[in-house]
């Protein structure tokens, strides 16, 4: 043994008095060690001589190669820039492509690694990193279309997101330049990833951290459960595998072609009485053609019941009624059954009113006609009172007639309940900031929107302030 060399003990057995001359210690932790079971860790004290060999790679995922994890996916420059945050108002309208009730509420919203997440409040991102399994609301900008609207809210500043699985979100702020950077940024981040083609299952073998499919996901989780797990590529071949194939899809477009260019128009389903014409949200002229009068019946038999009983209830118009109950009442007279605002299931007289509000917000044109607009606003404008009153009254006898009408008999019927500001608190100032905005509007929004709010109150309190002089020279 002493003529032998100091490195070259790999035939023989140590002595146990000599294992500290050129030899390494080696320190085994237990495995069941409460640090870290699955771990050895290795002490050396080389002598001079022996060379430093290369640390055998050890990872968890050389363990379990089977476990499928998105985190292995995503870099972690994804994981951690965030590229604007900031609070804004939240709906989602659409889940998955069914229809959802729109229910705006405030999001902390954060703009990260090609999706969008939600939260409550500012402080959920970091506690969302602290707890594990923590999945906030998220939506996928792979393939997704973001678009201004003014037709899904009536609020201001509202753009639309859809992503390619169907979900829709409203985004909104009253600040100007908050909500335009938002829609730039997003729309940035839109354009940067892959077109929507890139985002289908066939070329999900590295995405597959932004794909917003809830089966997926599930599918996923699913699969890290199973007693027996496969490897990476045996579930990739499998997601490919059961992605519509090429020719289904073409073959399902075609029939659909054929049915919607079979399908019969909607001026035929109407004549066949199949589909009935509409009183909310139908052009004011339609509606009074299709009864064969000036003034819809819906809006008489509205006037009719408040001034019933009505009048001296306190805070008449101002007091929002049921919305279910009011959307009922729309149902009710959009399929034309017999109404009867004296049935009881109507007894409180705040539906009605608010039915007769969502009327005339439901227009597709108020009635003060859009082109007259600017025209009103000059002439509430003129310091001289006479001449505001003149230029009011010219301007309303070049309305079409069924505008002109139902202006001169709703006009009458708030009169009616200005006289009673004393029981019910609803004077000609009240009543002009509650039908201001629903009456008169201009077609595009502006930067002027409280100065054209101030204009529209002053209008309706003008004309019901001065109604005789107003509607007296009328020619029916």
């Amino acid at each position: 043994m002493q003529g032998l060399p100091a490195s070259d003990t790999s035939s023989e057995k140590p002595n146990p008095t000599h294992q500290n001359i050129g030899a390494v210690q080696m320190r085994i932790k237990s495995a069941n060690s409460h640090h870290d079971r699955h771990s050895q860790s290795k002490s050396m004290i080389l002598s001079e001589n022996v060379k430093v060999k290369e640390p055998i790679s050890r990872h968890r995922r050389n363990h379990s190669q089977h476990n499928l994890l998105l985190t292995d996916i995503i870099s972690p420059k994804e994981q951690t820039v965030v590229e604007k945050e900031g609070y804004l108002l939240k709906a989602k309208i659409a889940d998955g492509g069914k229809k959802l009730r729109k229910n705006w509420s405030t999001s902390w919203i954060v703009l990260v690694g090609g999706k969008i997440e939600f939260y409550k409040e500012s402080k959920q991102p970091a506690l969302a990193n602290l707890k594990a399994g923590y999945k906030p609301e998220w939506v996928d900008l792979c393939g997704a279309q973001i678009e201004w609207t003014t037709e899904k809210s009536s609020r201001k500043n509202v753009f639309q997101i859809t992503t390619i699985s169907g979900n829709e979100f409203l985004l909104q702020s009253d600040i100007d330049f908050i909500i335009l950077d938002w829609f730039h940024a997003i729309k940035n981040a839109i354009d940067r990833l892959p077109k929507e083609q890139s985002c289908t299952p066939r070329n999900l073998e590295f995405k597959l951290q932004r794909s917003s499919s809830s089966e997926l996901l599930s599918s996923l989780s699913t699969e890290s459960k199973e007693p027996k797990s496969e490897h990476r590529r045996s579930l990739i071949f499998r997601l490919n595998y059961s992605a519509s194939d090429t020719n289904d899809r073409n073959r399902v477009k075609s029939r659909l072609k054929k049915f919607i260019s079979r399908r019969p128009s909607l001026k035929t389903l109407q004549e066949k009485g199949l589909i009935k014409d509409q009183v909310f949200g139908s052009h004011l002229h339609l509606v009074c053609e299709h009864e064969n009068s000036t003034v819809p019946l819906f809006v008489k038999r509205c006037i009719e019941a408040v001034e019933k009983r009505g009048l001296d209830v306190d805070g008449i118009y101002r007091v929002s009624g049921n919305l279910a109950t009011i959307q009922k009442l729309r149902f009710v007279v959009n399929q034309e059954e017999k109404l009867n605002l004296d049935d009881s299931q109507w007894e409180d007289i705040h539906v009605v009113t608010g039915a007769l509000k969502m009327f005339f917000r439901e227009l597709p044109e108020p009635l003060f006609p859009y082109c007259f607009f600017e025209q009103f606003l000059e002439a509430i404008k003129n310091p001289d009172s006479s001449t505001r009153v003149k230029s009011i009254r010219r301007l309303l006898q070049k309305l079409p007639r069924p505008n002109r009408d139902t202006m001169k008999i709703l006009f009458e019927h708030l009169k009616k309940i200005a006289a009673k500001e004393s029981v019910n608190l609803m004077s000609t100032q009240s009543l002009g900031i509650v039908f201001g905005p629903t009456l008169l509007r201009p077609e595009k929004e502006s930067g002027n929107m409280a100065v054209h709010m101030l204009y529209q109150n002053q209008i309706v309190e003008l004309m019901l302030s001065e109604y005789n002089k107003i509607f007296s020279s009328e020619e029916d």
